[in-house]
């Protein structure tokens, strides 16, 4: 394969960023008989010269080469638009929403600059001006226009929008970066230009589309780009300026033929090659660490290795490492029904406990026909990915390969998730752990370091919401009591919340607590992991969580404290729970029968329930004890029968006895649980089985198999432990890290 150099500009090791003058302004829009004047010579010589370009001859020059190089050939406008109205029956429905929405709220010649109203003469608010900014609506319109049978007034106010904008830009009267909603700060001029262009294309081959008009956007969208250019000098950490480079990629793609293109095109490659290198972790995973903008990150970088397929530049593999390593996370933490947990600051269904994924991992399927995105795939993408395929694309979902998943339980240790996973059938059970932070951008972080999140027997049995900015109990939702997390007195994770400068709604704590990942293992036996977080040491109180799978059965959760000073220690479960016996057993049952426990193996003191939106959560509390560890199992059922008997002296957990007399042991607050030659044993100093006995250098927590003559036994605690065991007259000393095993032979 031949290597253009054009993507390995965007992989080069050298991220400087160097300035050179261009020729296009940024703070004006060239007027069409002028913008032959800023192609290169070769295309001016192409063109047959500066005399002989009429507006029409350019208009017919970038409408050819939009046939080219876009996404699809607008040519085939019309039968596409027949056969997404067919292949998407609630499109219609979703667009008229959109565009009325928009149309009843915005004059066509709109002012871009608050304060200012709404039609209906309320006041446009921070939010609603960043939407009108990014014209995610205006898109909307264009569709409707071909809904209503391509009625001029809907083309019209397109125009008139756009030259709106223009106007502004000549007399400075526009939202900028300063006032917290700047029109021109690269996400909303990126979202904008991703938008005007489909609508541009959209439109080319339409009667009211003159070749002045079709000239004014080319002027405007190469002013944006200009724009892009000198704004963004320097690297900038988040997805705004991502989305804001991707942009300029496209349109150095798209318009190739001015003197100013290469100039983007070395700009946005070197700042997504910084964005690549810096934002996309080893692991994985997107650095902010939500699934919404993992994937929002995979449509940036798709834009432009998409546009360079199409245009004929050969791609760096580099590039597509990158994307599919993207993709290739999805699955990894997908649920057995094909969605994913809700990661932080997921915004697509305000309210909802999983994340639709089959559109993202069709778009992986289609480009690297790998067999298990097409697990998650659907034999049709999303609406919106629709108009940025091919014809050839779209034609082979119909030959979806698919193959399940092998990959079980899994961890990130850079973004700081831990899946434990039993498989990928539709009753599997799946757990989430989050325990990380990004250090240099962590806006979309929630309060829930160590939080949780399960599923089994398909349905959601420990939640966690999706968010929106636009709501008024965002902040709330983003904090703790909304999230299935340790807590001490009425202390959140999240502090000192603040809303962003342009009031949109969005904000972000100035505080939040510092994770450590202490252990992670998985085994045929079980998966581990042991974490903790700094985030109660300002009240003078130590924090860690162990999380046990016990392959197949249960979870158990261990919460400890630690302090000098009494306190009140709480965990938060978030679902529909009632009390079964007394604060130490709540229950889930969901419609099919099937349902949850939650079943604490020390006693609690109390149990408060309260919720809002249609979500309810329970606070389990420990009252007035400066150390404690709350011990709880999360018990899955299938059916009511496998459910934990309330009413039975001597509970017992899918088969695992507690405080039986197998092993003898000594702790002052020991606790086991034991199954067949399987134990879990809790806060014990010494173990003894027959003729051989292990000490402990402190209470600890450990997993004991017995195999014949073989004992494994495995530390689950958070610190090393000196085990000495002795059979017979054999003594032996065995340093154990957190999570370790050791195999003894007794014989």
């Amino acid at each position: 394969m031949k290597y253009s150099k054009f993507f390995l500009l965007l992989f080069s090791c050298v991220f400087s960023v160097k300035t050179f003058a261009q020729n296009i302004p940024s703070e004006k829009i060239i007027g069409a008989k002028d913008l032959q004047y800023y192609l290169k010579p070769e295309i001016v010589q192409e063109l047959g010269g500066t005399k002989a370009i009429t507006n029409a001859k350019l208009a017919q020059y970038f409408r050819d080469k939009f046939s080219e190089r876009y996404f699809y050939d607008w040519k085939t406008n019309d039968a596409r638009f027949k056969e997404y109205a067919l292949i998407y029956p609630n499109a219609q429905s979703t667009h008229t929403k959109n565009a009325l929405d928009h149309l009843a709220k915005f004059e066509a010649v709109t002012p871009w600059k608050l304060p200012f109203n709404y039609k209906n003469g309320e006041p446009v608010n921070a939010y609603a001006m960043r939407h009108l900014a990014r014209q995610h609506k205006m898109a909307d319109i264009a569709f409707y226009y071909q809904f209503q049978n391509k009625k001029p007034e809907y083309f019209h106010y397109f125009k008139d929008q756009l030259k709106s904008l223009n106007t502004a830009l000549a007399l400075n009267r526009y939202e900028t970066i300063d006032d917290g909603n700047g029109v021109y700060e690269a996400f909303r001029s990126g979202y904008r230009v991703l938008n005007w262009l489909q609508i541009h294309t959209l439109f080319l081959g339409e009667k009211e589309y003159s070749d002045e008009d079709q000239l004014l956007t080319v002027a405007t969208l190469i002013q944006h780009a200009s724009n892009l250019y000198e704004t963004n000098t320097e690297f900038v950490p988040g997805n705004h300026q991502t989305r804001g480079m991707s942009a300029l990629a496209m349109l150095s793609i798209l318009f190739s033929d001015f003197k100013d293109a290469d100039l983007w095109k070395d700009r946005a490659m070197s700042l997504l090659h910084e964005h690549l290198s810096k934002e996309i972790n080893k692991d994985g995973f997107q650095f902010e660490r939500t699934v919404h903008y993992h994937i929002s990150d995979i449509d940036n970088y798709f834009y432009v290795y998409q546009l360079a397929k199409n245009s004929h530049v050969n791609i760096n593999p580099i590039l597509e490492l990158k994307l599919r390593s993207l993709f290739q996370t999805l699955p990894k933490i997908a649920y057995p029904d094909k969605s994913a947990p809700v990661f932080s600051d997921d915004t697509n269904a305000p309210w909802a406990e999983k994340n639709d994924i089959s559109g993202a991992l069709t778009l992986g399927f289609l480009l690297f026909k790998d067999p298990e995105m097409g697990y998650f795939a659907s034999d049709h993408v999303p609406a919106d990915v629709y108009w940025y395929l091919s014809d050839a694309q779209l034609k082979s979902l119909s030959n979806l390969k698919a193959q399940a998943p092998i990959v079980k339980s899994v961890d990130f240790p850079e973004t700081g998730y831990y899946i434990m996973r039993e498989g990928w059938k539709k009753d599997d059970k799946v757990m989430a752990i989050s325990n990380g932070l990004d250090p240099y951008k962590p806006d979309h972080q929630h309060g829930d370091m160590l939080g949780i999140q399960a599923v089994a027997n398909g349905n959601v049995i420990l939640p966690n919401y999706q968010v929106r900015y636009s709501q008024k109990d965002y902040e709330f939702f983003k904090n703790s009591m909304v999230k299935n997390v340790a807590l001490v007195d009425d202390e959140l994770q999240g502090k000192e919340y603040t809303g962003n400068q342009g009031g949109s709604g969005f904000g972000k704590f100035r505080s939040l607590p510092q994770p450590q990942n202490i252990a992670w293992n998985t085994n045929e036996n079980l998966d581990l992991y042991i974490g903790s977080h700094n985030g109660f040491e300002n009240i003078g109180v130590k924090y860690s969580r162990q999380v046990i799978y016990v392959k197949n059965d249960f979870w158990l959760v261990k919460d400890n404290f630690r302090s000098n000073a009494p306190h009140t220690y709480k965990q938060i479960w978030q679902g529909h729970y009632t009390l079964q016996k007394g604060p130490d057993l709540l229950r889930s049952a969901f419609d099919d029968g099937s349902g949850n426990d939650i079943y604490q193996l020390k006693p609690a003191d109390a149990v408060s329930s309260s919720g809002t939106q249609g979500k309810q959560w329970n606070v389990v509390s420990k009252n007035n004890n400066s150390n404690y560890s709350f011990i709880t199992a999360i018990v899955p059922f299938k059916t009511f029968d496998q459910s934990i008997d309330q009413y039975q002296e001597n509970t017992s957990l899918k088969g695992w006895n507690i405080n039986d007399l197998q092993w003898k042991t000594e702790g002052t607050r020991a606790i086991s649980l034991t199954k067949e030659n399987l134990a879990v044993f809790f806060s014990v100093k010494s173990l003894t089985i027959e003729n051989t006995q292990f000490h402990l250098s402190e209470e600890a927590d450990i997993f004991v198999k017995t195999k014949g003559n073989t004992v494994l036994i495995q530390s689950l605690s958070e610190n090393d432990l000196i085990l000495d065991y002795q059979y017979l007259k054999n003594k032996k000393t065995i340093v154990l890290k957190p999570g370790e095993e050791v195999k003894v032979n007794t014989k």
